[in-house]
């Protein structure tokens, strides 16, 4: 993997952790884990996309499509799953 592939699942997974935090309206999630399991999960994209024989080193809309359905999975997922922080509880 290149530094552009590794600069693009980077700012993917930002991109797709911010969009997720704003569009799931739920507050439980920090928007540090969502940015973060946006990276993550980007970088995993890639990594899927270079398995499957797709090249990586350039920008291309099939290794996109895969970072932002793996990213926006793993956001969905982590914002479902957050509980609200105990200590907000009366």
């Amino acid at each position: 993997m290149s530094i552009a592939g590794l600069v693009n699942a980077l700012l993917v997974g930002v991109a797709i952790g911010l969009l997720g935090r704003l569009i799931i309206r739920r507050q439980e999630a920090p928007i540090w884990l969502t940015v973060s399991v946006g990276v993550v999960a980007a970088l995993a994209g890639s990594i899927v996309a270079r398995l499957a024989g797709v090249d990586t080193s350039t920008l291309n809309l099939l290794t996109l499509v895969i970072q932002v359905g793996l990213a926006g999975i793993g956001v969905v997922l982590v914002v479902a799953t957050a509980r609200p922080d105990p200590s907000d509880s009366p």
